[in-house]
């Protein structure tokens, strides 16, 4: 598994992912920072990343019929970076197991 990390999710989600032995990159890296959600779909796509963001409009994309966008969607209200890693500590398994599972579309409330 593949991970692309969204603008407003912070850097540390990038290195809580890798931790976990898999690739990951956020927009920052992958020189995206400006880019429409077009575009970063495009890139998701074709390099076979899931995006994990807490955009909306990437839900929206994924969930249309013909989408093969694949979306870790983060519906946690703003909180603090070591919340958020907490969070993400005590439901990523379970989120590797969907993913693993074909579902295309988690939500982390």
């Amino acid at each position: 598994m593949k991970f692309l990390v969204d603008n407003q999710l912070p850097a540390a989600v990038v290195h809580f992912i890798r931790r976990r032995g898999l690739e990951c990159q956020h927009v920052l890296e992958a020189g995206l920072a400006q880019a429409s959600d077009t575009e970063i779909c495009r890139y998701a796509l074709e390099r076979g990343f899931i995006i994990v963001s807490k955009d909306e409009d990437f839900f929206y994309r994924a969930s249309q019929p013909t989408s093969r966008i694949k979306l870790v969607w983060v519906r946690l209200g703003n909180c603090r970076t070591k919340a958020l890693i907490a969070a993400l500590e005590g439901i990523w398994p379970r989120v590797e197991g969907r993913l693993n599972a074909g579902d295309r579309i988690i939500e982390i409330r």
